[in-house]
């Protein structure tokens, strides 16, 4: 199963709740199916607040339908039947899933790299691909800690091209008391939604005749977002950084060289290409999805001393990221956005010093805008693996820059081993929302690849 790129603070506490909101959505797909025989499940995660499962359903679900699951779920929680977890061989693994005649199982089959496969098991009854981990039997949730939120539409691998599927959305706990406080804190959270309060106040809009994910600020909105801007700009400026203006779109050489188009392809929008020709051969444009190779080319405009070092480069830079329209939400996730955007150019003696600087500023612009409560997350990479470029003395160098930073000004962090990218480790600014959601609100990056790439 798929977890959405959603990761809880590893403690005890919130290990327990991703086992109970795993289990919780397994019970929830074999109530669906005890229920509506012909239902065809497709992936069932856990999430920071919950779970859901998408199904194919012939007749759209109700809210009476919602009540007869969720019954169905105190039966199937009540009877203590075990989760049992089961290794197959791939084959193993198709040849049951062909017997019961569900192809979205077949697709997730085929997306899985790793072997042997994971099946879980719930009694003897009903079973799902997934890589867990779950309770050890139905009986360890507590069926008043459990509600089913809400169904939605939802398309098959977030492709508008596909399928539409129904969502079910419910949230799980541990205790009646903490589904009682995650209610009052939903409660809290609608009245802030900034989707509705951009509406109320005037401030952005979306238009079908547009198309999804791509906001329209109105004039309130702008004077606001150039406002937010005129202060960032200015505190650069302050700081030694030098604005620059880059064009929205490239060519796809571009990014071929900095690795955007082998590595982010899916994520961007399709190519430009004059003739069919010339879309055979890649040649064409596309509307950036990252300002780095941009920067990059700025720096390499003519010939650079060590006095030149470091090189600071600032860009309120629009980009486009072809994010599938089920993923799409308000503010938070959209197809159009600008970055608030810079690239530094050091010498190896200059790193430490400088992420201090970038880190300062960050924390400046925090206090300004009174985001006080946030975690330092220190992505390092995983010293098995040999995914990164770079020898180990120059990422060891790095990570002891990063970890001498973020202790020098006496930060609160946490180190996550195997999360930084394959070109540099990196520290993530997380905070939550009044649901308690995270969310990353700024990101400094040690880059090892693109100098490289680009011959610097």
């Amino acid at each position: 199963m798929q977890n959405e790129g959603i990761k809880l603070p590893r403690t005890s506490e919130s290990e327990r709740l991703k086992r109970i909101r795993h289990t919780a959505s397994h019970v929830m797909a074999m109530a669906v199916q005890k229920l509506y025989p012909h239902a065809q499940v497709t992936i069932g995660p856990w999430t920071e607040t919950g779970f859901y499962y998408d199904f194919d359903l012939p007749e759209p679900l109700t809210e009476k339908d919602l009540k007869a699951i969720q019954k169905e779920m105190v039966k199937i929680i009540n009877r203590k039947l075990p989760v049992i977890r089961e290794e197959v061989t791939r084959e193993e693994a198709e040849a049951r899933i062909r017997q019961i005649n569900e192809p979205y199982k077949l697709e997730i089959l085929e997306s899985i790299k790793e072997e042997p496969i994971t099946i879980y098991h719930i009694g003897d009854e009903w079973w799902d691909l997934c890589a867990g981990p779950h309770l050890e039997n139905t009986g360890e949730l507590n069926p008043k800690a459990i509600e089913l939120e809400s169904v939605a539409g939802a398309y098959w691998r977030g492709d508008a091209r596909n399928k539409q599927l129904q969502r079910i959305y419910g949230t799980a706990w541990e205790t009646p008391e903490q589904l009682a406080e995650y209610k009052r804190r939903k409660q809290e959270a609608q009245k802030r939604d900034h989707r509705r309060l951009g509406k109320e106040l005037g401030l952005f809009i979306f238009a079908d005749s547009v198309g999804p994910g791509l906001p329209l600020w109105t004039p309130k909105g702008t004077i606001l977002r150039h406002t937010l801007e005129e202060f960032l700009r200015q505190e650069q400026i302050k700081r030694g950084y030098l604005p620059v203006v880059t064009p929205h779109i490239a060519k796809v050489e571009l990014f071929k060289t900095s690795g955007h188009w082998q590595k982010y392809k899916e994520d961007m929008f399709p190519m430009m290409a004059e003739s069919e020709e010339d879309a055979l051969r890649e040649i064409g444009f596309v509307l950036k999805p990252m300002n780095c190779p941009f920067h990059i080319q700025i720096y390499k405009s003519q010939i650079r001393s060590w006095r030149d070092l470091p090189m600071r480069l600032a860009e309120f830079g629009t980009v486009y990221r072809y994010e599938q329209s089920g993923e799409l939400g308000g503010l938070t996730r959209v197809r159009g956005f600008t970055v608030d955007d810079s690239h530094i150019f050091v010498t190896p003696e200059q790193l430490e010093s400088e992420f201090l600087n970038v880190v300062d500023l960050i924390l400046y612009v925090f206090k300004v805008l009174r985001l006080n409560k946030f975690k330092a997350r220190l992505s390092f990479r995983d010293p098995n693996s040999d995914k990164y470029i770079g020898s180990d003395q120059i990422w060891e160098k790095a990570e002891s820059a990063i970890r001498n930073a973020v202790q020098h000004l006496g930060m609160e962090y946490f180190e996550a081993p195997g999360e930084a990218a394959f070109y540099g480790p990196k520290l993530d600014f997380i905070f939550q929302d009044a649901l308690e959601r995270e969310w990353q609100l700024g990101t400094v990056q040690v880059d090892y690849n693109l100098p490289e790439r680009f011959d610097l």
